[in-house]
């Protein structure tokens, strides 16, 4: 019983990184357009390097709130799949 435990556990870490490594290049390529759009349109400026460090620092951003969601879940379901162990 528990190795079948420490494998869901193992299996849901790695379907955890996999979905957060898949969300992180999904999220940035369906962004990256729209973002630098916009901070072009929000500081119209000659220098590029300005909107690329701002269109950085928005994707990491949102790169990391998406990954803190993820690691909650995850810590959820450990917390779930102990409980039941115990019981």
């Amino acid at each position: 019983m528990a190795d079948s435990a420490a494998f869901k556990v193992q299996l849901l870490e790695t379907f955890a990184s996999l979905i957060t490594a898949a969300f992180g290049l999904v999220a940035a390529l369906a962004w990256n357009d729209t973002i630098k759009a916009a901070v072009k349109l929000a500081f119209p400026t000659d220098d590029g390097l300005v909107g690329m460090v701002i269109y950085a620092v928005i994707v990491t951003i949102l790169a990391v709130i998406m990954t803190l969601l993820i690691a909650r879940s995850l810590n959820k379901a450990k917390e779930a799949l102990h409980l039941e162990k115990k019981e």
